[in-house]
């Protein structure tokens, strides 16, 4: 374990380092870091510095040490606190009073909070070291240099990230391991290191789950990217986790987008095709039910089954449905908008509303389950129409009362709404859907 007793002064040579460094930063005024490698009692140990400039002078002070292998590091004169660091400078005569802290004494503390960022102005010291010998620690370029290091004991694989430009994923353990395992994943690395290490600036920051992901799939890393991107956007997407999850499990979301991409179809559109389905009992763990060949044919033949199927319901149920599906109307008119706006936002009324609605835009909403939906009060449909035309279909919003939010909001052919309307959606009706909707339960 590290022991403060053994800290030596800083070396004049490495003082002059710092000081030559600093000139270019000691304008700022502030508390700068700096750090350096030595040797306490045969461990490579890395000594942090803090400089500063009072009445032309410039002064510095060891902060904190951290061993390569202590598991806490040593700290003096130095407070951690949510703003940053503070160093007390009394022992140096930059201070009036001496602060509660600051006594001159090595303190142990935690190795991670205590950690300054600051660039080690000797890191070929590290070299002199055996186990560190072919380490390429000199040409890493970060302030977490020891957990470099501690890495590169475990994973000497560390050294050839270094050696191809790739840096910041030096210390990803995740693909150290796949390289060392992995001999076609490293000649894979360097054809694409151009790419991963964000040369020309406007790529975007590539996990070590996208890497992976687009090794294992032979694409382009761009294109692993944007299936990440894809699949974390459909995780979110209502339609996913109500509907399509149930069919399509997180370990095929791949697949499906992939299909998805391909019949030129959308995640609304698959999930109405599921609810079809489903009401009509069929097997979804067919293929051809599943992904059908062609999306588009069978959409529209299973929603058609289904709204032939609804139709010949007893008119007993139809009638009660519309009683129910009225008094919900009722009870959230005042969630409707009509004010001095481009655009006005009104509730369905009733289920042949919906199915107006869904004809005259060519959607879903009248030939699934969204009546149900509204019924139970999970969710009401509300149409956005423009003022200077309000009978004509223009905007569908599907609204959940229990998230007080907007699940869906489609035009005609599940198209997204132009900017405008979805300001007024989003800025305009939706806040004031929810005061009303607070005022309701409130008067419950």
């Amino acid at each position: 374990m590290l022991d403060g007793k053994y800290i030596r002064p800083i070396p004049n040579y490495i003082a002059k380092k710092i000081r030559n460094k600093d000139m270019y930063r000691e304008y700022c005024g502030n508390v700068r870091f700096y750090a350096y490698f030595t040797k306490i009692k045969g461990e490579l140990v890395k000594i942090t510095v803090a400089c500063k400039n009072h009445e032309k002078q410039w002064f510095c002070k060891q902060v904190a040490a951290h061993g390569i292998h202590s598991e806490n590091c040593l700290v003096r004169d130095m407070e951690y606190t949510m703003m940053g660091y503070t160093v007390g400078w009394y022992e140096l005569g930059l201070s009036d009073y001496r602060k509660q802290y600051e006594d001159g004494k090595w303190y142990s503390a935690n190795y991670k909070y205590y950690s300054p960022t600051a660039e080690v102005v000797n890191k070929k010291y590290a070299l002199k070291f055996d186990e560190y010998k072919y380490s390429a620690v000199d040409k890493y370029p970060y302030s977490d240099i020891m957990k470099y290091l501690k890495v590169y004991e475990q994973y000497p694989q560390a050294e050839y990230f270094i050696k191809i430009g790739l840096q910041h994923l030096a210390t990803s353990k995740t693909l150290l391991r796949k390289a060392a395992k992995d001999k076609t994943f490293r000649k894979w690395l360097i054809r694409n290191a151009k790419q991963l290490r964000n040369e020309y600036g406007n790529y975007p920051y590539f996990s070590a789950q996208v890497i992976l992901s687009s090794y294992k799939n032979n694409i382009p890393i761009l294109e692993g990217q944007a299936l990440d991107l894809a699949k974390k956007d459909l995780m979110r997407d209502y339609n996913y986790t109500n509907t399509i999850s149930k069919v399509i499990p997180h370990s095929e979301i791949g697949t499906f987008l992939g299909y998805i991409k391909k019949q030129n179809a959308n995640v609304s559109s698959y999930a109405d095709y599921l609810k079809a389905c489903d009401y009509l009992g069929l097997d979804m763990r067919l293929p051809k039910n599943l992904y059908p060949y062609d999306f588009k044919r069978w959409h529209d033949i299973r929603i058609d089954e289904y709204r032939t199927a609804k139709a010949l319901k007893d008119a007993e149920e139809r009638k009660e449905l519309y009683a129910q599906f009225g008094k919900i109307a009722e009870k959230y008119l005042p969630l409707q908008r009509n004010k001095d706006d481009a655009f006005i936002a009104v509730i369905a009324k009733s289920p042949q509303d919906l199915i107006r609605e869904g004809e005259a835009l060519d959607h879903c909403v009248g030939r699934m389950n969204y009546d149900q939906r509204f019924i139970r009060e999970e969710s009401l449909i509300f149409f956005i129409r423009d003022r200077e035309t309000p009978d004509v279909p223009f905007v569908t919003v599907e609204y959940s009362l229990s998230q007080k939010k907007v699940l869906q909001c489609y035009g005609e052919h599940d198209h997204r709404p132009n900017d405008s309307v979805l300001e007024f959606v989003n800025k305009k009706w939706l806040p004031f859907a929810n005061r009303q909707l607070k005022k309701i339960q409130a008067a419950a």
